[in-house]
């Protein structure tokens, strides 16, 4: 007995529309999630290791949830080139005041507690401004000031000092005038400091 075949008709193949190339997975990698916020793959992986990414690891990878992503950390389209500002204090109260202010402001921000981690930022991106506090828990204000700006001689830099006639201070003045702000901060000083540097403050943005 003969075996009857099926024509093979080309037409009758209806293949299902690719889901991933209209929106993001669900559990995006390290790098989609780059490419999502538009921010730089190391702040990512830096992100994640703070735990302020919401992700979970597979199979030793990390993955992202993208429907728990704090939509505040999102750049929209228009604002694509919003200054990227790094925050170097340890202070956690401090931390907030700065995350507060430079959200209000638009700003992209990374907020970074150590010298040995600014400098590590900053060799893998650039930021527009740092604010920096001079009394860190492992590496003296003026050698991050002085390693920054061997980086990126034209950073600009605000010092954060409770000790405004201190001996660090005075080191990194030799290297040329510097904007300071003096502790305790208040949200104003902050507001003066960004548009001193040429960027819209706060209060454009309330």
């Amino acid at each position: 007995m003969t075996p009857v075949t099926r024509p093979d008709f080309p037409h009758s193949r209806n293949p299902l529309p690719n889901m991933a190339e209209t929106a993001p997975p669900e559990l995006m990698t390290v790098k989609e999630t780059a490419e999502y916020l538009r921010i730089p793959l190391p702040t990512v992986y830096y992100l994640v290791q703070r735990g302020q990414l919401p992700a979970v690891q597979i199979g030793g990878r990390w993955r992202i949830k993208r429907s728990l992503l704090d939509r505040d950390v999102l750049r929209k389209e228009d604002e694509a080139g919003q200054p990227t500002v790094m925050v170097v204090d340890d202070d956690p109260a401090l931390q907030a005041l700065f995350k507060q202010f430079l959200k209000k402001a638009g700003f992209g921000r990374l907020v970074v507690g150590s010298g040995a981690e600014a400098i590590s930022m900053a060799k893998k991106q650039k930021f527009d401004f740092v604010f920096l506090d001079l009394k860190l828990p492992d590496i003296p204000g003026d050698e991050v000031y002085t390693q920054l700006k061997e980086l990126y001689p034209d950073l600009p830099i605000v010092v954060i000092t409770g000790y405004p006639d201190s001996e660090i201070l005075s080191r990194i003045l030799s290297h040329g005038p510097v904007t300071v702000i003096k502790k305790p901060i208040e949200y104003e000083q902050l507001n003066r400091a960004v548009k001193q540097l040429g960027h819209k403050g706060a209060d454009a943005h309330v």
